[in-house]
């Protein structure tokens, strides 16, 4: 089977990038310049950070282990060691898909001062955000910061200690994909975990891209991963096709899902590539290895 990917990083940066604090970004700011503001301020930082000879220290709360968040944790300490060599020192905590443990996660953090948290995924971010209002919070693999921080009146800024960037795949683009390999289908199944706020975000930009394209579809929601194999055992005998978003619960059991819609010659187009690598038949996605660099 053949494996579509496509790496957008130009628009991830241009488009994806947070600030922390502020109101709003004004439409006369070109993306030029507050690309060259921000290389700028990073060179600067960085040199002041190798003079004071300061080591900083990174904590990095990650949901859950799958190839896709893994990639994220990995750009992004690829990038602080290009920067800062030695200078940096990372405390990698891994919560087995448990928002209370990120929770714990968060609190050890807070408790040893570090300089600074990466939150890998919706989950990790939340817990970040409410353990603490001081110590700088980045956020990556992050859908809808809007959605996940609960911010009314969304302006592009969080206005907390909280910046970061999106994983908001091409979902119009997908669409039009799922259109175009499978213009015969008379159902696409919609998949995705309904505990994720940002899955569910995803679910209703989708949904809206495939009444455009006209394609029909059934929802199909799983509260955690004890229910992966019933919804997609009945996804499967309703649908000739199956779309499920970049959802940390699906990605984590990719295997489950493949091992249903594969025997039934049920294809799969999933959100992100580390999904579409176990099993799935397509994808149009982001490089989270870039995500992470970028972030």
């Amino acid at each position: 089977m053949k494996k579509v990917t496509a790496l957008a990083m130009a628009a991830v940066v241009a488009a994806s990038a947070l600030t922390g604090c502020g109101s709003s970004s004004t439409a006369e700011t070109t993306a030029a310049a507050t690309e060259a503001k921000t290389e700028a301020a990073a060179a600067a930082s960085t040199e002041a950070a190798k003079e004071d000879g300061k080591t900083y220290n990174v904590g990095i709360c990650q949901l859950v282990q799958h190839p896709a968040l893994d990639a994220a944790t990995e750009g992004f300490e690829a990038a602080l060691k290009d920067k800062l060599g030695d200078n940096v020192k990372f405390d990698l905590q891994n919560a087995s898909g448990d928002s209370a443990t990120c929770a714990t996660i968060i609190n050890q953090f807070v408790s040893n001062d570090v300089d600074l948290i990466l939150a890998n995924a919706t989950a990790a971010l939340q817990a970040a955000a409410a353990g603490t209002s001081e110590i700088p919070i980045l956020g990556t693999s992050i859908t809808d910061y809007a959605t996940a921080l609960d911010i009314d009146n969304w302006t592009g800024t969080t206005g907390l200690n909280i910046s970061g960037t999106s994983d908001l795949a091409p979902l119009d683009q997908q669409a039009a994909m799922l259109n175009e390999l499978f213009p015969e289908a008379k159902n696409v199944g919609l998949l995705y975990c309904s505990a994720e706020p940002n899955s569910t975000y995803q679910a209703e930009l989708a949904k809206k891209y495939l009444e455009e394209q006209k394609i029909p579809y059934a929802i199909y929601t799983a509260a955690d991963s004890n229910e992966i194999q019933a919804v997609v055992t009945k996804a499967v005998a309703d649908c000739n096709a199956m779309y499920i978003p970049t959802d940390n619960t699906f990605a984590n059991n990719m295997e489950i899902v493949k091992n249903i819609a594969v025997p039934a010659r049920v294809p799969t187009v999933t959100g992100a590539e580390a999904m579409c690598e176990v099993g799935a038949l397509a994808t149009l996605s982001i490089s989270y290895y870039d995500l992470g660099v970028a972030t």
